[in-house]
């Protein structure tokens, strides 16, 4: 017997009618073998890393900011409980007391580490919640820690798992039937400590799951149809893809398409697994199916667009030629610094490269990088990726933009713009 794994975004349990969809979705499951993958509620994250910021600032602003998250959860729960004795509300205070009683005692100062133990609430409250309700419904499920089981490095908020520790708990810890309820986005490291495995890891959570127990599917349910050949709040004409293969899928989510992980589709692919993706709001539709076959249905060009990115333009002191060695030194830095990188483009005396500025080192990234170059800075700039364009497509994406880098290999055109 093998499981079928699901995984629920945060806005598809931000509710209680959220909570009770989840249970609707169970109930016409035809499989009873489930591991379900949950994140935190709602903007949940967002509120944490609030409580993260403001604990750098002071203990008084870190207090209020950890209030509207309390309020939250409690409200939410009790909305879905009739009886407000019930042991999770219980269980849930627990989780805030610890909370709590960790940025209290906190001596460490790396807000990278303080920012994995704090955030990580989010998904441990959810799965409390919806796991209770569960329970009451009738369900067997059984909670889980889902740090007991996926092990990764020290690397706190982009944890790397380490793959045979993980496979070997899984294998040998979890039973091999039922239905168990897991926390997305969060593992744990050789000394205890928690760690994420980045914003959105909790598809790849559900991934990594079924690879380590050979899973007979993967149901992202999310807030949208499925893929789509654009965001709606920034494209007109998006269209469902019905079919997507595994390295189509992963291309999109390299280039930031958000309905996917990046991280998610890979171990997926090893294992030919196939990922479903699907409208929590009408679960009998099909949504979108990646797996082995032809590379996108229908083929219609897919626009993808990330914001507040940043364009660095680098020439070096001497109008040398940017050589291999030039080069080189640059990518160490932005390993570095933690620099993602999502474009690049060279020529004899230039070097340009867009990156993602997520962990907040631009600013002595590009003093290290002003030794040895001239460097001139664009912040808050948009990365605009088309795959399979037509030139209708690149006519329409260029329309009414100041364009300052523009790359096209392909059948894939890349703007950076203002």
């Amino acid at each position: 017997m093998s499981f079928e794994v699901y995984k629920f975004g945060g806005a598809s349990v931000s509710t209680a009618d959220g909570v009770r969809n989840l249970i609707s979705i169970l109930n016409k499951s035809t499989s009873k073998d489930i591991i379900i993958v949950v994140s935190a509620m709602g903007k949940i994250t967002n509120a944490l890393e609030r409580v993260v910021a403001s604990y750098f600032e002071s203990k008084e602003l870190c207090v209020e900011a950890i209030q509207p998250v309390i309020e939250y959860h409690f409200s939410l729960a009790e909305d879905l409980f009739e009886n407000h004795t019930t042991p999770v509300f219980k269980k849930l205070q627990r989780l805030f007391e610890e909370l709590n009683g960790f940025l209290n005692r906190n001596k460490s100062p790396d807000y990278d580490f303080v920012y994995d133990q704090v955030v990580s609430y989010g998904e441990l409250l959810s799965t409390t919640i919806v796991n209770a309700y569960l329970s009451e419904n009738g369900f067997a499920s059984v909670w889980h820690d889902v740090r007991e089981y996926i092990k990764t490095d020290a690397t706190y908020r982009e944890g790397k798992v380490n793959w045979e520790l993980t496979m070997q708990n899984l294998s040998t810890g979890l039973p091999k039937s039922g239905i168990h309820l897991m926390q997305g986005f969060i593992g744990s490291e050789a000394n205890g400590f928690t760690t994420t495995l980045g914003r959105e890891g909790s598809d790849y959570t559900a991934a990594i799951i079924a690879y380590c127990l050979n899973a007979k599917a993967v149901t992202i349910w999310k807030d949208v149809p499925g893929v789509l050949s654009a965001d709606p709040r920034y494209f007109d004409h998006a269209v469902l893809l019905r079919f997507i293969s595994y390295q189509e899928a992963i291309e999109l989510a390299f280039y930031g398409a958000s309905v996917i992980h990046p991280k998610t589709l890979q171990p997926l692919q090893r294992k030919e697994i196939p990922l479903f993706v699907k409208s929590f709001n009408d679960p009998n539709a099909p949504g979108t199916q990646v797996s082995l076959g032809q590379a996108i249905e229908p083929e219609v060009p897919c626009y993808i667009l990330k914001t507040n990115q940043v364009l660095l333009e680098l020439a070096s002191l001497d109008f040398s030629f940017m050589a291999e060695e030039n080069i080189g030194e640059i990518f160490k830095l932005l390993g570095i610094y933690k620099m993602k990188v999502d474009l690049i483009q060279n020529s004899a005396i230039s070097f340009s490269v867009c990156v993602d500025n997520k962990f907040k080192n631009l600013e002595v990234l590009v003093a290290k990088l002003r030794a040895d170059f001239k460097v001139t800075v664009h912040q808050n700039v948009n990365l605009y990726t088309l795959r399979h364009a037509t030139a209708e497509s690149i006519e329409i994406l260029e329309l009414n933009k100041e364009i300052l880098l523009k790359q096209v290999a392909q059948n894939t055109v890349q703007l950076v713009t203002l």
